[in-house]
């Protein structure tokens, strides 16, 4: 062995073979016996499909017919799935490959997926044959859908629309990457004790995850804190940068496959997960200090514990910063990697790559991909580094793109220049030079403008420096682009305001986001999914049951039923349908009973003050009191002439026939563990609702219910269930929505403020097919103004007072707990405006009630809602993304 290493030294190599003779990295020479192998395509047959599951069984599990679990096969049956689309993900990288096909690689701290069993069996087309195969083992695919958790990588709307977002990039056929991090918890799992939310770990791996594929052999080093030095470049002149010391972290990328409808295509999403560069301190374990032993290896992995980690300490914002570094950096030295295999050149880097970060989470892409392409990375499969500064800043410019998500200032991120001095010192320098070149730019075009460098600038001066992420990310990106149109003209108009001055219009645009309809209607809604093809059908439009939803444009053709009486009561049949699922959920998931007669008026986002969950409950708590003093009063009117019992069922008769709409309210989502006013918010509604589904004058006219740990899986019941949906945040904060368009697509009516894409929804779906209410964006400026200077003098609804006397009453309990809510709204320091929408929401709720009771016409709305919710396809929408990207399909044979 050692005559073989002199031999390679001798020879000039960098290094000699490991010992053993096993060169890693190596291929071997191509066997014909392995191509033709590799590139033949598991058959999909039933009996082919059962071979599969029972040999995963048999010999992966290691378990017989006797022993083997319902999870047992749903591990067996994911293998399965997985496999097949393993080989269509092996030729779809073979053909971009081939075609030198430029690549969009999509950062996002959340990709909140949903399972993957169903989707992953629709895709590919193969849903038939395993329900066959699975039928004739003695389960059912049903069964086996029911032993998957949810992927616990996202919390709300900006997981749910990456995830929807990569669903469409495969079925578009274009080349993509999606880029996250492998979270071992999620936000966390709620709980409801008491009426309150109780935050539990979500620990989504317990059970491993057959859908990743662990890629060790992809492993980038990530470096923290340290020291940076430099010297001159005798050639050049330039300075060159070293960072070294501090401490190294690994990257390790797991994928998880994302096939495609309609197309053999198939991508992939890679999440890193944080390995220690050193897994043990022998040193240390041989003294006994066993805790000291493994420290480091627990400081590394702790940075992908957990999805959002509390940043109320010092110690919390170190890991949330932690992550985000972590992230962005093992993503770009893959892309470079990878770039740097193919032989292209740093200046061709923008013909090849596109990076869109995924809201501000991913801006220290910017100044890492200049770090990459300045000083190099610390491996030798990344070639690139030397380059000069402007060349490099114009590669990053050409590459990168962002989309903002929210206006709300602590969504936009602002990290202490001590954080960053500290962990990421080379960034930190990189930042100061971006910044400097960036404001001798803007002193040119507005010299003398003081004010506007100040606000353009990437710190903010005061009592501590901070660095402004969003800033960094406009003026490192290419395109910045809102999520509908109301938020894209705020961000001109008001957030954004001097950048636009300063760039021109060209550089702010809007992109509406979109949903995927494989998901929110053919999965969720089995139902529809049959109306909307049947009637297709019989419209003349010619494509599959599987091709409808990759072409929604047809529904469309939709609208052409809406004076056939026919089909709008089968709609209402379908809808039936779904409420059914929802009630059996709800009395399964929190033992109420509600009856798909009643009116499903949902609400299911994250808590949070301006989505305005307290608008709703408040109304729910005026509707429950007005509908317990016409039973009481009814009830001692009648007994004057019988007994009470009588004369009380006697009042619920007479309101049964005055068409009372029953109305069962629903709502979901989690609140952040450190956001005490929402969790407030959460008590009061299961408060209200344990009064009020155990009121026998009451609850067959409401019934209350809070769906605890909301999750994608529960969503899928919850949007075909409803026949409302409330979007109701005050007008001007929501950025976009996605949840408005779910519901429209399932044939929920909205009831929303003139806010996000609900504004778009009521352009296509026409205006008087959702229910609007309440002050515009411009008046909530206005109100508030008012709110700041003290010379509001609006007065409270007397409905609304009663509802906060109620409250404050304890007739719901725990009144000193609530009492900072009721406050808030009677000192008139409303910032969320509840009180001055009151009056315009309970009005539209009457015309909701109004409407109902004309099952046609209502029937007619949904339609129209079904019809024209094509626009809000997340397939439109990467369309346009892909427009600016440059990014063309490379599709593969079928």
């Amino acid at each position: 062995m050692l005559g073989k290493q002199l031999k390679y030294l001798k020879s000039g190599q960098k290094k000699p073979p490991i010992p053993g003779g096993k060169s890693k990295g190596h291929a071997r020479p191509p066997s014909p016996a392995f191509t033709h192998l590799m590139v033949s395509a598991p058959r999909g047959d039933k009996d082919t499909i059962m071979a599969d599951i029972v040999s995963y069984v048999k010999f992966s599990l290691g378990r017989t017919q006797k022993d083997c679990a319902v999870f047992g096969i749903f591990q067996a049956t994911a293998t399965s799935i997985r496999n097949r689309m393993l080989d269509r993900w092996n030729k779809t990288q073979k053909k971009y490959e081939e075609t030198r096909a430029k690549t969009v690689c999509y950062l996002s701290l959340e990709f909140l997926m949903g399972r993957a069993l169903t989707n992953s069996l629709y895709s590919i087309g193969l849903t038939g044959p395993y329900g066959a195969a699975l039928k004739e083992l003695s389960f059912s695919l049903e069964e086996i859908q029911a032993e998957e958790s949810d992927m616990a990588l996202g919390n709300g709307g900006l997981g749910r629309l990456a995830a929807c977002f990569i669903d469409s990039l495969a079925t578009l056929s274009l080349p993509a990457v999606g880029y996250g991090l492998r979270y071992n918890f999620g936000m966390f799992e709620q709980t409801i004790m008491e009426g309150f939310q109780v935050e539990k770990p979500e620990n989504w791996l317990r059970r491993g995850n057959p859908w990743e594929i662990e890629r060790f052999k992809l492993t980038y080093p990530i470096r923290f804190y340290g020291h940076t030095s430099h010297k001159t470049d005798p050639t050049t002149g330039r300075p060159v940068f070293d960072w070294e010391g501090g401490e190294v972290v690994n990257a390790v990328a797991y994928d998880t496959l994302i096939p495609g409808s309609c197309t053999a295509n198939v991508n992939h999403l890679r999440l890193w997960s944080a390995r220690a560069s050193s897994e043990l301190s022998l040193d240390a374990h041989a003294s006994g200090d066993y805790l000291a032993a493994v420290k480091s290896k627990a400081l590394s992995e702790n940075i992908t514990y957990v999805l959002y980690p509390g940043d109320q300490s010092e110690e919390g914002k170190r890991l949330r910063l932690k992550q985000e570094y972590f992230f962005v950096s093992a993503s770009l030295q893959d892309i470079l990697s990878k770039a740097w295999s193919q032989g292209i050149e740093a200046k061709d880097l923008p013909k090849h790559f596109a990076i869109q970060l995924n809201d501000t989470h991913p801006a220290m892409a910017i100044p890492e991909l200049m770090r990459l392409l300045i000083d190099g990375a610390d491996i030798e499969t990344i070639g690139y580094r030397g380059l000069e500064w402007t060349e490099a800043f114009e590669i990053v410019r050409k590459m990168c793109f962002y989309t903002n998500h929210t206006v709300l200032p602590e969504a936009l991120e602002e990290w202490p220049v001590y954080m960053f001095k500290m962990m990421l010192p080379r960034h930190l320098q990189i930042i100061y030079e971006i910044n400097h070149r960036f404001l001798e730019e803007v002193e040119k075009k507005f010299p003398g403008d003081v004010d506007r460098i100040r606000r353009m600038s990437l710190i903010s001066e005061g009592d501590q420096q901070r660095i402004r992420m969003a800033n960094l990310a406009i003026v490192g990106s290419n395109k910045v682009n809102g999520v509908a149109r109301i938020h894209t003209d705020i961000l001109k108009a008001s957030l954004f305001r001097d950048f636009e001055e300063f760039y021109g219009t060209e550089k702010i645009v809007n992109f509406t986001n979109g949903v995927t309809p494989r998901r929110w209607i053919a999965q969720a809604n089995p139902a529809l999914s049959e109306f909307i093809y049947r009637h297709l059908e019989q419209l003349g439009v010619v494509c599959s049951q599987e091709e409808w939803p990759v072409q929604l444009h047809h529904l469309a053709k939709l609208a052409e039923l809406s004076q056939s009486r026919a089909a709008l009561e089968q709609l209402l049949e379908v809808k039936y349908v779904a409420k059914t699922r929802l009630a059996e959920f709800i009395k399964e998931t929190c033992d109420v009973d509600v009856s798909p007669d009643m009116l499903f008026d949902t609400q299911v986002k994250r808590i949070h003050e301006y989505k305005r969950q307290l608008l709703n409950i408040l109304h729910v708590i005026v509707r429950f009191l007005s509908i317990k003093r016409i039973v009481v009063e009814a009830t001692a009117e009648y007994s004057k002439k019988m007994d009470v019992e009588s004369a009380r069922q006697a009042a619920i008769k007479e309101l049964k026939d005055a068409n009372v709409v029953p109305r069962m309210c629903l709502f979901a989502g989690k609140a952040a563990i450190g956001y005490d006013r929402a969790k407030r918010i959460i008590k009061l509604i299961t408060s209200v609702g344990e009064l009020v589904n155990h009121d026998r004058d009451v609850s067959d006219f409401l019934k209350i219910v809070f769906i605890p740990n909301y999750n994608v899986s529960s969503a899928e019941l919850i949007f075909p269930g409803s026949d409302i949906s409330e979007q109701i945040s005050t007008a001007g904060m929501e950025a976009a929505g996605t949840g408005n368009m779910k519901a429209s697509m399932n044939g929920g009516l909205l009831v929303a403020t003139r806010d996000g894409a609900s504004i778009e929804i009521g352009d296509h779906v026409g205006e008087d097919n959702v229910f609007f209410f309440g002050a515009s964006k411009t008046e909530i400026i206005e109100v508030r103004k008012g709110y700041q200077s003290g010379t509001l003098t609006e007065e409270l609804d007397p409905r609304l007072i009663d509802a906060l006397d109620a409250i404050d009453s304890g007739m719901f309990g725990c009144q000193e707990y609530f009492k900072p809510i009721t406050d808030t709204i009677r000192s008139g320091k409303d910032w969320f405006c509840v009180a001055h929408d009151f009056a315009a929401y309970l009005d539209i709720q009457d015309e909701v009630d109004a409407l109902y009771i004309d099952r046609i016409e209502w029937a007619r709305k949904m339609l129209m809602n079904v019809s024209k919710s094509y626009h809000f396809s997340s397939d439109r929408t990467i369309k346009e993304y892909a427009e600016m990207w440059d990014l063309v399909p490379v599709k593969l044979a079928p």
